[in-house]
């Protein structure tokens, strides 16, 4: 069965198992990046390195941030595109996107190096983190374009109906970042740096194995000259379409900023490391999540798109389910062994350990609602309505963690700051409740309206037949 054909044909949970589990495989896999290299700082370098790592985390979030914003939203076009069999309009919206990408990420690593000190004050780097901050940075943004043209090019291969393939540039990296991590950082006794230098090699050969696999020529897209020149129309709508997953990223990045401030003024050093290793438990418990966002995001696009509204309706709510499934077994991990997964980044500092075992505990107290919230704003991207999703994004990452990160500190103090998230998790949920079924109710009213001229058709059709008959 043709690639693209399947996502309108094939048994709905078949495709998302099928979408999903490599794309998982990979989010968990590409998630190691940062907490392999927490792990290895934290042991090698010790607690200074890891609050290092932690108050550069927004500017890599922020490179992340333009990535998903060019290709999840050229993506979602994309997918779009296919399910109404638009390929050379897909064509160009691919080509498109590799401009875009290349350019951003270049843009972003000047302005990083030439600002990297300042930047890294104003995030809440004292005078003893700044020189771990910095070595692990600099590097980090040498790097950027290898990150940019992996991540964002990697989504087309999931467009094609080729899952598999983008895990393995996923695993590519995560492998060759562990394996390195330790090599620069132990063997070569490059501490923070040695860190970065394996980071962006393992990029760097993911951006590789991507391109190789749209030079090679078997993909449904083309990397050719005429594609990569930017027209107006098509870079407006990939950035329209992206404008949720970019402010999703760029509210992490500013909510990362605000709680690093507010953990500096409340804990000190010792609760930005914390926090740190915190952060890194949170992103192996939510990654799946986006994994099965990647997954089912293509098989609603190109179904939407269709017109087969039942099929959407299905690969939303099973998206739903595995959600939920995957954060509760997160949420029961949390509640029994908090410790030894803190003990992971540092067994050694007993105040690190015993600030991080509470943070953690409360952090992710309100987990299993997470997936739904998460699986209800992808939907609204998916669907090529991008406001909605971001609003939704948005309100637990600003509307909602930003202001509570500001106001319950005072107080609460350093317990404020860490109740912000679960306080921000549970009211972005019953936001998301309630936009989620508004919109399940408008697709019900599609789908019976498409039931109903189908069937309309059908009588038209067989009422000709019976006057050919009786002539």
């Amino acid at each position: 069965m043709n690639n693209s054909k399947q996502l309108g044909e094939m048994k709905v949970i078949n495709l998302l198992i099928k979408f999903s589990i490599p794309a998982i495989v990979g989010m968990l896999v590409n998630a190691l990046y940062n907490v392999v290299d927490r792990v290895f700082i934290g042991n090698g370098v010790g607690k200074m390195g890891i609050a290092g790592v932690t108050i550069g985390f927004p500017i890599m979030l922020l490179m992340m941030a333009f990535s998903m914003l060019i290709g999840i939203g050229a993506n979602s076009l994309v997918s779009i595109k296919l399910g109404q069999n638009q390929k050379e309009e897909a064509q160009i919206i691919f080509g498109n996107s590799i401009s875009l990408l290349v350019i951003s990420s270049l843009i972003l690593t000047v302005v990083g190096l030439v600002y990297l000190d300042p930047i890294l004050k104003v995030l809440g780097a004292s005078e003893d983190i700044l020189p771990y901050a910095r070595d692990y940075m600099q590097i980090i943004l040498i790097g950027g374009v290898f990150q940019s043209l992996g991540m964002g090019m990697n989504n087309f291969i999931r467009s094609e109906g080729n899952p598999k393939i983008a895990m393995y540039t996923m695993l590519i990296g995560a492998i060759l970042n562990t394996i390195l991590d330790p090599l620069f950082i132990f063997v070569f006794d490059m501490g923070m740096q040695g860190a970065a230098i394996a980071t962006i090699l393992a990029q760097f050969f993911s951006a590789v194995w991507v391109i190789a696999y749209f030079l090679r020529g078997k993909s449904l897209f083309k990397i050719n000259w005429a594609g990569l020149s930017l027209k107006s129309s098509v870079v407006g709508r990939i950035l329209v379409l992206g404008t949720a997953p970019f402010a999703m990223q760029i509210a992490a990045s500013v909510q990362n900023f605000i709680m690093n401030k507010s953990l500096v003024i409340y804990g000190g050093d010792i609760a930005i490391s914390g926090m740190g290793i915190v952060n890194s438990i949170i992103t192996l418990m939510i990654m799946p999540l986006f994994g099965i966002n990647q997954g089912v995001q293509p098989i609603i696009g190109y179904n939407y798109g269709a017109k087969k509204y039942d099929r959407v309706k299905e690969a939303y709510k099973l998206a739903v389910i595995f959600a939920t499934i995957v954060v509760v077994i997160g949420w029961i991990v949390t509640r029994v062994f908090p410790e030894q997964l803190v003990y992971l980044f540092n067994s050694k500092d007993q105040e690190l350990i015993a600030f991080g075992t509470s943070a953690t505990r409360t952090f992710l107290v309100f987990l299993p609602v997470v997936g739904f919230q998460i699986i209800s704003s992808n939907y609204f991207q998916a669907i090529g309505k991008p406001t909605h999703s971001a609003l939704l994004g948005l309100s637990r990452q600003v509307l909602i963690l930003i202001p509570a990160l500001l106001i319950l500190p005072k107080f609460f103090g350093l317990q404020g700051v860490i109740s912000a998230g679960p306080l921000a998790d549970v009211i972005s949920t019953i936001v998301t409740g309630i936009f989620i079924s508004i919109e399940l109710r408008k697709l019900n009213e599609k789908h019976e309206a498409s039931v109903a001229d189908h069937a309309a058709l059908g009588n038209v059709d067989m009422g000709e037949i019976d006057i050919v008959d009786m002539e």
